[in-house]
């Protein structure tokens, strides 16, 4: 604001904040170069519709929610990003000679006068919040793949990179295309582009006729681009060259990494997979983001008894949890939480990864290597000849792992793992085919989890539809539910890309290993029967888990049924 101090203390004397409150966020302020209204919006002292209102009422100029409208491209171009950003505004629209703009500090001179003299216009200022303003610029002046542009002065004949008779591959002209300044512009803007649209896999996919690129977003793929097919081999080796991997050998998969930089101490890690395919390489890229690593057990989409089961069984001195589920259902989220849970002075704990996509404070993590003999199984070894309390083991693969996973677990250590099974009773059938006996599984095991990520209904656009009760029928919803129950779905507004679902809660299906279910693995049952068990002793199906999320209005009939099976 123009006179920050002064704001603050028209808050304290309207009653708005407090004296201390202030105090903290001028604190805050200086040492983050923040504004005062921005930093006590973020510190949660003043929301900012009470902030916008304030100002309005202060300076007599009206108040606008930037949610509300749409600005026009023609407009924004008027008033350019780095104008916008360092005045803290946004122009909005036209009205003759006169030019609105909204601003977060309407007393702010030197503003209005630097944008009447770019624009031409008689400047007329609206307040807004400056986390609204801040979002608005973000939203419309995102800067956007446009290959179009990026390629408009390059030559594709000179990108593409044949192969002779025999496969054989000229790497100079390789490497060459790969550093192209369109390709890498190109690479670079796609990396960044999914980090602003919250994905969390990219795919880059050559077939015949077509290359494409998809991004992953609340677990559903959407297509973004289809780049020409000459830049296939180009885009690829430029990924290969930032992931250190040999982009001579096409004919093996290869594994790496990148990490990327984005300013204000940020960095975004990427899991780069490269697969080769019956029409050139496919690349597949994880974006692993620490800062939104949920560790909060409680916000991770547990119900309190199914949670207050796992956390029992995590704190149990011996023993083994299992989380079981598909790649990509959130199981490292979970078993990262868990050892946050665990994590103490008093406690060692180490961790056999492949790879290890976070790093944890106070945690010893490895990461595997099998080109050098360092598997799951050595690995386990040696943290056994290490005084281990708790031992984290990224999967369990086969049976030599799982034997020594299990003989851990009987003699004094916690061990937590996962395995790829469709729910939990089959995880105990699944250990059972590996070859472990059936009385070292009951010894051995005390929890199982199975788990899928369902997305969420957009907060800010999901209303209540009409439903068939015999479709919730159909779902498994008790009768008496089906009738009376509101059921909200998606509707689609610019805050989720109208797609109507906005980020994503897991769906837990917790099974204890209790005396009557251990007796029935001891008999043989099959994994149908030992479901039945389960569920007599207390268990939620990953259905009933759905079911409840779908009432409780957090997510839809669809992702309901993408994400559970029929009990």
């Amino acid at each position: 604001m123009a006179s920050s101090v002064g704001l603050g203390e028209l808050l304290v004397r309207d009653k708005l904040i407090t004296p201390a409150e202030l105090q903290k966020a001028e604190q805050d302020r200086r040492e983050s170069g923040e504004r005062l209204g921005y930093t006590l919006t973020k510190l949660g002292y003043i929301k900012d519709t009470d902030l916008t209102q304030f100002l309005s009422r202060t300076y007599g100029v009206p108040s606008i929610n930037l949610d509300d409208f749409e600005i026009a491209k023609e407009i924004l171009d008027l008033v350019p990003r780095d104008v916008a950003e360092r005045h803290l505004c946004v122009p909005v629209n036209r009205a003759g000679n006169s030019l609105i703009v909204a601003m977060a500090d309407p007393t702010n001179l030197s503003a209005t006068d630097d944008l009447r003299f770019l624009t031409g216009y008689a400047i007329e200022v609206v307040v807004a919040s400056e986390v609204a303003i801040r979002e608005a610029i973000q939203r419309y002046y995102e800067e956007r793949v446009d290959m179009a542009e990026i390629l408009s002065d390059y030559d594709l004949d000179e990108v593409d990179v044949s192969e002779g008779d025999g496969g054989a591959i000229d790497l100079t002209d390789l490497a060459k295309s790969a550093e192209d300044a369109p390709v890498v512009r190109l690479v670079n803007l796609v990396l960044i582009d999914a980090i602003k649209k919250n994905c969390s896999d990219i795919h880059i996919e050559p077939y015949e006729t077509e290359f494409r690129v998809r991004y992953r977003i609340d677990g559903v793929l959407y297509e973004v681009m289809k780049p020409p097919l000459k830049l296939k081999n180009a885009l690829t080796s430029r990924l290969k060259i930032m992931a250190r991997l040999d982009i001579a050998e096409r004919r093996l998969p290869q594994d790496g990494r990148i990490k990327l930089k984005l300013g204000k101490g940020q960095e975004m890690d990427y899991r780069v997979s490269v697969l080769p395919t019956l029409f050139g390489e496919k690349v597949v890229l994880r974006l692993l983001d620490k800062s939104n690593l949920q560790l909060d057990m409680t916000k991770l989409g547990f119900e309190s008894e199914p949670l207050t089961h796992f956390k029992t069984a995590i704190h149990l001195p011996y023993g083994m949890v299992l989380v079981t589920g598909p790649t990509g259902s959130g199981k490292t989220t979970t078993l990262y939480s868990a050892l946050s849970e665990l994590n103490k002075v008093s406690e060692n704990i180490s961790t056999a990864e492949d790879p290890v996509e976070f790093n944890l404070k106070g945690i010893n993590q490895c990461q595997m290597n099998d080109s050098v003999g360092l598997n799951f199984a050595a690995a386990l070894r040696s943290f056994l000849r290490q005084d281990p309390d708790i031992i984290m083991v990224g999967e369990i693969r086969d049976f030599e792992t799982a034997e020594i996973a299990v003989k851990a677990a009987l003699t004094g250590h916690m061990v937590l793992s996962t395995l790829h099974t469709n729910d939990a009773p089959s995880t105990i059938s699944r250990m059972l085919n590996m070859g472990i006996e059936p009385f070292l599984v009951t010894a051995s095991v005390n929890l199982v989890v199975a788990q899928r990520l369902a997305r969420r209904l957009c907060a800010e656009c999901k209303g209540p539809i009409e439903v068939d009760p015999q479709v919730l029928l159909d779902l498994q919803v008790a009768p008496e539910l089906a009738k009376s129950a509101k059921i909200l779905g998606p509707k689609g507004c610019g805050k989720c890309n109208n797609t109507g679902y906005k980020g994503r809660v897991a769906l837990y299906e917790v099974m204890r290993m209790g005396d009557a279910l251990k007796e029935a693995v001891l008999q043989g049952y099959s994994s149908v029967e030992l479901k039945r068990e389960a569920i007599r002793d207390g268990m939620k199906t990953l259905r009933q888990a759905g079911i409840t999320k779908l009432l409780e209005g957090v997510t839809s009939v669809a992702e309901v049924v993408r994400c559970t099976a029929p009990d």
